[in-house]
């Protein structure tokens, strides 16, 4: 195995890995955003009180994308798997 197949296969997980967080992320960072506006406007300074919202952000962006994140999880896994017999060389 070479350092670009090492490089390509890190690159590769790293990229899949991004893919399949940004939806999460994104919308705890939008519902954290939203929760901080409604607590500046109302003077309200709960620390806390922006965990429930971003808890059930997350459970219904992974209820609506999971098909889509399971199927690029699959073919990832799938190529990586299809791909080793032609990446180590004995």
């Amino acid at each position: 195995m070479t350092e670009d197949v090492v490089l390509s296969l890190a690159r590769d997980a790293i990229w899949t890995t991004v893919l399949l967080a940004a939806p999460l992320l994104l919308a705890s960072l939008v519902v954290g955003l939203l929760v901080s506006i409604l607590q500046a406007v109302t003077q309200i300074n709960e620390s806390t009180l922006s965990f429930i919202p971003k808890m059930l952000a997350i459970v219904v962006v992974i209820i609506v994308m999971a098909p889509w994140m399971t199927q690029m999880i699959t073919s990832y896994t799938t190529e990586l798997f299809t791909s080793l017999p032609n990446m180590v060389r004995l």
